[in-house]
């Protein structure tokens, strides 16, 4: 790295416009290493909080996905980050991905060989130690309370040291952006410590996450004109633009990207590796995972959602539920001409699927997407009148866009078709308040009354109230002659009050979310009688299990 006049002059902080002064080299790399730090960086979220358990499955999932890196934990800041880097020397079997542990610098004043952060990533003994320095000058004077010749000694210090013991280094430098701003000189003189010790890579961190695309494109292009060394890039999203800096930092020159799958971390989160990875290979042409792993991008980020037990984002770019769902019916009809037309790639190629979403807005070619997607055969007549029932079924409150299931009932029986596996003759609820009971001040009897074919079948069932009770009920009842049922499972229940100027008397939506071995469906009842709307959606959720469970009717 140049150590000429040019590196001494201080950044004006208002100098921005990258695009206008030309930042963007000729060409994109082909290649770009993905550095997921979900273990680390993403773990840090508010109410986010993993077993080492859960570390070593998420790290499983990252390397069934393709990452380069994965940034395990902080060997020596908690006992969890110590077991984690213990077993995954036995346990964690990496066939794509590198284990990277985490740590800083030695401390001021001092010596590497005795600094315990040091000792502890040396002990992990992951291949790659991934270390944050300040590169901020007031952070340096104000935080760490020392000088700024000590604080590039310490970069310099601590990467030999590791060095010296086998390990790969990258620096993460903290506060580049900010520090690039207001003191040029400082930020550019710790990387240059770095990569004269033996750093493989200079991570540029824009750590608050404030900054905006033009200046982390001119500040990467700034570094990239006078180092050869490897560049990466470590984005936060405060400002909202954390995957956009680190595309913009590609193509300034950055070949490793930093961030985590969903986007996970502290505050507005980590660059969103489910969107920064796609964007990079189908949009710019970028090799970032092995050949044929980009499908797995969808399920590799609900796999994940499901093991750190937050609930993904529906609207989440790429990878969300609903970001290939056409609702419309204009959209709908455009894109049964031409994908395209509604879909800016192919959602198969990140492992996601095309949605055909059904309401009062649909028109017929909304429908008849649908039907086909059933593989129901309805014609434009049939079409009309399912048309009709389900805007006057949505202005009920009846709401077919998140219930799949009813929604494809209700096209079933359009078509002709008519559940006979059961016939329900009555049901009955009752909940008994018993204070003279320790323990069982309240408790709830359902009863079902069916017909299955030419056998009568009344069953009673206690819950833990109406809903549970009715459920349990009914499956006593015509679960031994349907034992595809003992697989369905109910995984949601959720209510909705429609109107409510009426108070108790208003009408409510319930919504049954349930689950067999290989699918997942959701049901509506709506009725101003809460019980009666839950036997709705309840029914609805069993009927459609057994269809798809190829019972004959």
């Amino acid at each position: 790295m140049s150590t000429t006049d040019d590196i001494g002059r201080r950044a004006d902080p208002h100098r921005h416009g990258a695009a206008s002064h030309g930042y963007r080299l000729p060409d994109l790399p082909e290649r770009v290493d993905i550095f997921d730090t979900t273990l680390r960086d993403g773990s840090q979220q508010e109410g986010l909080s993993l077993t080492v358990d859960d570390k070593l499955r998420v790290a499983e999932q990252l390397d069934h996905l393709g990452v380069s890196y994965i940034e395990g934990g902080w060997p020596g800041a908690n006992p969890k980050d110590d077991e984690f880097f213990a077993r995954a020397r036995t346990e964690l079997h990496l066939s794509t991905a590198t284990l990277v542990a985490f740590g800083s610098t030695r401390r001021a004043g001092v010596r590497a060989q005795d600094d315990p952060v040091l000792g502890h990533l040396v002990a992990a003994r992951a291949p790659v130690a991934c270390i944050v320095a300040k590169s901020w000058d007031r952070h340096v004077e104000e935080a760490l309370r020392t000088t700024l010749d000590e604080a590039v000694a310490m970069v310099g210090d601590s990467v030999r040291h590791l060095r010296e013991h086998g390990v790969r280094v990258f620096l993460d430098a903290e506060h580049f952006f900010d520090g690039w701003r207001h003191h040029r000189e400082f930020a550019l003189r710790v990387l240059a410590a770095a990569e004269e010790a033996g750093a493989e890579a200079l991570v540029l961190c824009d750590t608050n996450g404030g900054s905006l695309p033009d200046q982390v494109g001119e500040a990467v292009a700034d570094v990239r004109r006078i180092t050869s060394a490897n560049l990466g890039i470590h984005c936060h999203n405060d400002a909202g633009c954390a995957v956009a800096n680190s595309l913009v930092a590609v193509e300034a020159g950055v070949t490793q990207v930093q961030g985590c799958v969903n986007g996970y971390g502290e505050r507005a989160g980590n660059a969103d590796l489910s969107a920064a990875i796609p964007n990079l290979t189908l949009k710019l042409g970028i090799e970032t995972l092995p050949e044929g792993r980009l499908e797995r991008l969808t399920p590799v980020a609900h796999h994940i959602a499901e093991l750190v037990n937050l609930a993904p984002s529906a609207q989440q770019p790429y990878v969300g539920a609903s970001v290939f769902a056409h609702k419309g019916g204009l959209h709908a009809s455009a894109v049964a001409r031409r994908r395209d037309l509604y879909e800016h790639v192919d959602p198969e190629l990140v492992g996601n699927g095309r949605r055909v979403v059904v309401s009062e807005m649909a028109g017929r070619a909304t429908l008849a997407m649908k039907a086909d997607e059933l593989g129901l055969d309805l014609d434009g007549e049939v079409l009309g009148r399912v048309l009709d029932e389900l805007k006057r079924l949505e202005h009920q409150g009846y709401h077919f866009e998140v219930a799949d299931g009813s929604l494809e009932l209700l096209l079933r029986r359009a078509a002709g078709w008519t559940p006979d596996y059961f016939d329900v003759e009555s049901f009955r609820v009752i909940s008994d308040h018993r204070d003279a009971v320790p323990g069982a001040s309240l408790t709830t009897e359902a009863t079902v009354k069916v017909h299955v074919g030419e056998e009568r079948i009344v069953a009673t069932a206690e819950g833990n109230g109406p809903v549970n009770a009715l459920d349990a009920a009914l499956r006593s009842a015509i679960g031994p002659r349907f034992p595809t049922l003992y697989h369905v499972r109910l995984t949601d229940y959720r209510v909705r009050v429609l109107d409510t100027g009426r108070g108790t008397g208003a009408v409510t939506r319930v919504l049954v979310d349930s689950a067999d071995d290989e699918h997942t469906w959701t049901t509506i009842g709506v009725s101003e009688n809460i019980i009666e709307a839950s036997w709705q959606a309840l029914y609805d959720a069993v009927v459609y299990a057994l269809v798809h469970s190829g019972v004959d009717r």
